[in-house]
């Protein structure tokens, strides 16, 4: 191998056709929007205590006393599923250099909520009796809507592609539920005669302290020092059931003490939702500000190793070689086959 062959070899072997990208460094914004999942809430709502009345009939007036000095209440409660919806969230945050990253994050989910189903109760005094719902009109429906502020740590991995950085990371925050017409019912058999139900409207909000865990990648544009494409899976929760001001009403009859029917009705002022958990899959883009070029590797610059200077001497007015003089041709002999520059 010559010194152009070798200077050529080591030339495409040290020239990669991109460098690694540099980690998040200073100010960066993003953006994502894609679809939201809404897992399963329960729906709930009691009417306000009432009194028991007797209506028709001659009855036991001694059991139609001590029955009417009880209050009776009617609870019902629907599971209410939700269908794909959409999520879009918008960040500012700031990089550290080393692979870690904070930032505060503001988002917004929407989704259409529906149900079929419920359960249903009647309490007087300290009997209660289950609504036997099967077969009826029961459910949820309606729309949610999630608003969420959340600080957010992420961790950025070098993986060894320069085309692609997964991250991870988590967040606390604050969300907001907001219900847009909602309405809610369960109805049913009480006995073998009798029957109640309850009814709910609501378009309250409920605001709880909020989690989530992101996993995600980004995907560097070369082209566009700085930005990046970023595909995410993101959970969010939410803590505790909350309350909700609603508008109802609920009731029951039934039948009979000495043939005379009895019962009541009282309304809702309040209803109830447990806990949001949103499974959201999102595309993005997101722009550092003090990001550098992805930058070209040049070439090494290869240094010509100094010479080797061989100094012969001749005899005065002679051209004979001495054996001095040989020794030295011989060592630069040998030096020029090992070294090829001498």
């Amino acid at each position: 191998m010559n010194l152009k062959t070798a200077l050529l070899a080591t030339t495409l072997l040290a020239l990669p056709l991109m460098a690694n990208a540099q980690p998040v460094s200073g100010l960066y914004v993003g953006a994502g929007a894609g679809v939201n999942f809404l897992q399963n809430q329960t729906h709930s709502a009691s009417t306000n205590p009432f009194n028991v009345d007797f209506f028709g009939g001659e009855g036991s007036a001694q059991a139609a006393r001590a029955l009417a000095s009880d209050e009776g209440v009617v609870r019902g409660s629907s599971k209410a599923s939700a269908r794909t919806g959409f999520v879009g969230l918008g960040s500012i945050g700031w990089g550290f250099g080393n692979g870690l990253r904070a930032e505060i994050e503001g988002s917004w989910r929407d989704n259409r909520i529906h149900g079929n189903g419920g359960n249903g109760s009647v309490t007087v005094g300290s009997d209660t009796q289950a609504l036997a719902t099967s077969g009826f009109n029961n459910g949820v429906r309606g729309r949610s809507s999630q608003y969420g502020v959340m600080v957010n740590a992420l961790f950025d991995m070098n993986i060894g592609l320069n085309w692609m950085y997964p991250y991870i990371g988590g967040g606390v925050g604050y969300s907001w539920q907001r219900f847009n017409g909602m309405n809610a019912g369960v109805s049913g058999n009480l006995g073998g005669e009798g029957g109640g139900g309850i009814g709910w409207s609501s378009n309250d909000t409920a605001g709880r302290f909020a989690y989530q865990a992101i996993a995600g990648a980004a995907f560097p544009i070369a082209q566009i020092p700085g930005l990046s494409l970023t595909a995410e899976y993101r959970f969010m929760g939410t803590l505790g059931s909350q309350n909700l001001s609603a508008r109802g009403s609920g009731g029951f009859e039934s039948c009979c003490i000495g043939g005379e029917g009895f019962g009541g009705s009282g309304g809702v002022s309040r209803a109830r939702v447990n806990e949001a958990f949103n499974h959201s899959v999102l595309l993005g883009v997101r722009y550092a500000f003090n990001a550098a070029p992805l930058a070209v590797m040049a070439a090494p610059a290869v240094v010509a190793p100094a010479g080797k200077s061989f100094l012969v001497f001749f005899d005065w007015d002679k051209s004979t070689l001495t054996d001095r003089a040989r020794g030295i041709i011989r060592e630069a002999a040998a030096t020029s086959k090992a070294t090829q520059h001498t």
